[in-house]
């Protein structure tokens, strides 16, 4: 596998508990569940005898008959059939490797048992790697801070299915951490300019073509709603806006079955233009980009895997919304590429405007493709999080991405690896609140008031986007249906300054390129 990427931590399929390569034992269970490691399991039944509350709290305790000497056991606590879900072994993993951490322990095994969920294993080990990376800035910064531990080692009953396991984690997290360099880095670190170098050296030597389109005059031909938001910026050389292309294609294209065209919000920071963020709501502003940092962790992803049927075409829109007297304003009317006429209400809903041009011209790329299907992926709204709360996204389907099941695929595939989607239906209101209202005017862009003060303020920009990328065009009842959905990852991506969790990129993944 290329090294391109962040790094990734060094994972030994490891065929025995009594090998003297760790310093530390880190076990996942569930209360009542029944251990295949004898020792392990003595260990934890003398404990429980001694404490009965270690079923729902971390502990370390000694395995003298083992080389790693200490177990660190994270237990998941009583696991609700109804209303709990794959994520309680992800949470329980990820707490109990920061404990190990804390410990001191540097060499790791991991101990995965059976669970009653499918994909328990993967999403256990993926907890417990997501709890060692190091952000880009922080690597760059200490050299010697690349990992926390040296190896993490990865024991089952089965040696077979172990190496299966590591190496689709490996992949799997590889693309997380792509994306979560690209959100976690500082407005400077992941500026525009920045963002295109990463992407760049991700993908060089690779098979993902990529197109980098810079030139001013081009923005202001072919994408004039993102010209309008890098207005601003496009004086401050470091600054200046990006988009970056990015496509994959099957070495057999007789194989394609499905066309995914993805485009992201990468808005590197935003301080909501002239229409100014107040009250200290800026804070926080440069991970307005984690649409962005997810579809090129998806591409990571399947740069690494190869599928042979399904293509993929992607596309980040890369600015920042910065203020100055170049900045577009409110009552502006900009002809989109779409030919609609778009009247700006606010500034600061600049994210539909960056992604609404590109999504067009996706729109123009897949009338002619296999089963093709268009997204957009975007921390877009306050009203997301507000709707569904941290740590979920919320897909919302046009009528043929709907009639195709797709919100129910992307939901399913988020439940079975722990990366949860929520279901929002774009309705008829949701055009309405979007359709011009001065004479001459096709679309309104936004209203004034913030997306958590406006009734369906997620759902809204949905349809805006749809308008303005000329997608009602493409609706059930026309000659050309096109599938499209939109993503708000808002309340998914990672409250600043928590670190970003580079979702959905694992949901992306299991719905269109493991299962």
């Amino acid at each position: 596998m290329s090294s391109k990427g962040p790094p990734i931590t060094k994972l030994i399929v490891e065929n025995s508990l009594e090998s003297s390569n760790y310093d530390g034992i880190l076990l996942i269970s569930s209360p009542g569940q029944q251990l295949k490691s004898t020792k392990l399991g003595d260990a934890l039944r003398d404990a429980l005898l001694l404490d009965p509350t270690l079923e729902s709290e971390i502990a370390i305790l000694p395995v003298p008959g083992l080389p790693a000497k200490r177990l660190v056991h994270s237990p998941t606590g009583k696991i609700d059939p109804d209303y709990d879900d794959v994520r309680v072994l992800k949470n329980a993993a990820l707490k109990g490797m920061k404990r190990a951490l804390k410990a001191g322990i540097s060499k790791p095994l991991l101990v995965v048992e059976e669970t009653r969920f499918e994909n328990g294993e993967l999403v256990t080990l993926l907890g417990a790697l997501e709890a060692v990376y190091v952000p880009i800035q922080v690597r760059e910064h200490d050299p010697t801070k690349q990992s926390p531990i040296n190896h993490l080692g990865v024991f089952s009953s089965d040696p077979n299915k172990t190496k299966t396991l590591v190496d689709l984690a490996t992949i799997l997290e590889s693309g997380r951490r792509v994306a979560c360099d690209i959100g976690d880095g500082d407005p400077e670190r992941m500026s525009p300019p920045n963002v295109e170098n990463y992407i760049l050296d991700v993908f060089s030597g690779s098979n993902i073509k990529l197109q980098v389109i810079k030139d001013p005059e081009q923005f202001s031909q072919e994408f004039p709603l993102f010209e309008a938001v890098n207005r601003a910026a496009s004086g401050v050389k470091r600054h200046q806006g990006r988009i970056v292309f990015m496509e994959y294609s099957p070495t057999d294209p007789g194989q394609i079955q499905e066309t995914v065209y993805l485009v992201g919000k990468g808005v590197t920071y935003d301080t909501g233009g002239i229409d100014v963020k107040i009250n200290g709501a800026m804070v926080g502003m440069s991970r307005d980009k984690c649409g962005a940092a997810a579809v090129v962790g998806f591409l990571q992803v399947v740069r690494l895997l190869q599928p042979k049927n399904i293509k993929v075409v992607a596309a980040v829109s890369l600015v920042r919304n910065s203020i100055g007297s170049n900045g577009y304003v409110a009552d502006e009317v900009i002809t989109a590429r779409s030919g609609a006429r778009i009247r700006v209400g606010n500034t600061d809903a600049e994210g539909r405007m960056v992604m609404a041009d590109v999504l067009c011209k996706m729109k123009e790329l897949a009338v002619d493709a296999v089963n093709p299907h268009l997204f957009t992926v975007a921390t877009l709204t306050g009203h997301a999080f507000l709707t569904v709360g941290e740590g979920y996204s919320i897909v919302m389907d046009n009528g043929p991405a709907l009639k195709s099941g797709n919100s129910i695929r992307l939901q399913t595939a988020g439940d079975l690896i722990g990366d949860i989607f929520e279901i929002s239906r774009i309705r008829s209101e949701d055009f309405a609140q979007h359709r011009g209202e001065a004479f001459g005017d096709d679309v309104k862009q936004a209203n004034n008031q913030p997306s958590s003060r406006t009734p369906r303020g997620h759902q809204g920009p949905a349809a805006f986007l749809i308008l303005a990328a000329g997608l009602q065009e493409h609706g059930s009842g026309s000659g050309k249906p096109l599938k499209y959905s939109h993503l708000d990852i808002a309340a998914s991506a990672g409250e600043f300054p928590k670190p970003a969790t580079g979702a959905p990129v694992l949901a992306l993944a299991k719905a269109f390129l493991l299962d």
